[in-house]
C-alpha cells in the first residue's frame, strides 16, 4: 500500500466558495476566496429554489434569523450551519467550506480510498464487484472517473481508443466518445439522452463546475437525437453489440466522509435471457 498522503483539499467544495488546490514541491496548499458564510448559504438556498420562508418552515429557524445570517448581521453556530446544510442537501465538501467561512472547523474528513480508515468501504465495494460477475460493474467517483471494476467490464472497454483508457478514465467520456463505446451502442440516441439528463441533474444538485464542463463536452459529441414520446419497456436499456443491459446505481447511504459520499457502483444486468447466457459463456470459455 502506498505511503500515507497528507490531504487538505477536503476543506473546500465544488459549489459557491470552492477552493483551489495547489501542489508545489510535494506540499499541498489551499486557497479559498474570502466569501462570507451568509453569502454562501444564500446562494445554496437560491440554487435549491427555496425562499427564506420555505427554509424557515423546514428547519424551524425564524426568517428574521435567517435574514441576519445571510446578510452577515449574525454569526451562525456550527450546529446551525449543519442544520441548514442538511436541509439544503449541500455536498459534504461544501459544508466544510461553509463551516470554515463561518470561522469553524470542518466537520467531514476526506480520506484516500486506500487509507486504513476506509478499509471496510473497500471490502464492501470489492464484495459487490466480485459478486456481480459475470456481469459488468464498476466503481466511479463523483466526477465519473473509474476507480475500480470487475473483469467483466472489459466487454465495454474492448475496442476503445487507448487515449480513452489512460487513467484517469472518465466513464461517461468512454461511453459517448466516437472513439469509445458509442459506435457499438445500437440505441445510442436514447442512451446518450439518458446519460446527459442524469449528468445535468447531478451537476445541478452539486453545483460542481467540473460536472458542468463535462456535460458541455459530452453534448458536443455526435450521437443523434432520441425520439420523443413515451418509451417502450420498463427502463432505458443499453443495447451494446448483440447484447442488452439495464443498469443500477448503488450509493453509500449515510456517508460522513467526502470521498465515500462521491462513490457509486454502476452495475449492469442482462435485459434478456440471450444476454445472460452469452455473459455466462464468456466467463467460462
Amino acid at each position: 500500500m502506498p505511503g500515507r498522503r497528507c490531504r487538505v483539499d477536503y476543506l473546500g467544495g465544488n459549489g459557491p466558495g470552492a477552493r483551489t488546490v495547489v501542489n508545489v514541491g510535494g506540499v499541498t496548499t489551499v486557497t479559498r476566496p474570502r466569501r462570507p458564510v451568509g453569502e454562501l448559504l444564500r446562494e445554496w438556498r437560491q440554487s435549491r429554489r427555496m425562499s427564506q420562508l420555505d427554509l424557515s418552515i423546514e428547519t424551524g429557524i425564524s426568517t428574521r434569523h435567517l435574514s441576519f445570517v445571510e446578510t452577515g448581521r449574525s454569526r451562525p453556530s456550527p450546529e446551525l450551519i449543519l442544520r441548514l446544510a442538511e436541509q439544503l442537501d449541500i455536498p459534504l465538501a461544501d459544508r466544510n467550506t461553509i463551516l470554515l467561512a463561518g470561522g469553524h472547523a470542518p466537520a467531514y474528513p476526506r480520506h484516500e480510498l486506500d487509507d486504513p480508515e476506509l478499509a471496510p468501504v473497500r471490502a464492501a465495494v470489492r464484495q459487490i464487484l466480485d459478486g456481480h460477475s459475470p456481469y459488468p460493474a464498476a466503481l466511479v467517483d463523483q466526477h465519473w472517473h473509474l476507480v475500480e471494476a470487475n473483469p467483466a467490464i472489459a466487454l465495454f472497454t474492448e475496442g476503445a481508443a487507448p487515449h480513452l483508457l489512460t487513467p484517469p478514465v472518465n466513464v461517461l467520456r468512454l461511453i459517448l466518445h466516437p472513439d469509445g463505446m458509442a459506435p457499438r451502442i445500437r440505441n445510442l440516441p436514447e442512451w446518450r439522452a439518458h446519460l446527459l439528463v442524469r449528468l445535468r441533474q447531478q451537476a445541478t444538485t452539486t453545483n460542481d463546475d467540473a460536472l458542468y464542463e463535462l456535460l458541455e463536452e459530452l453534448r458536443g459529441y455526435p450521437g443523434g437525437t432520441a425520439t420523443t414520446g413515451p418509451a417502450a419497456g420498463i427502463v432505458v436499456p443499453l443495447r451494446y453489440r448483440d447484447l442488452s443491459f439495464f443498469s443500477t446505481t448503488t450509493l453509500f447511504g449515510t456517508p460522513l466522509d467526502v470521498t465515500v459520499a462521491g462513490l457509486a457502483v454502476e452495475a449492469f444486468f442482462p435485459a434478456d435471457p440471450t444476454t445472460a447466457e452469452a455473459l455466462r459463456a464468456l466467463s467460462h470459455p
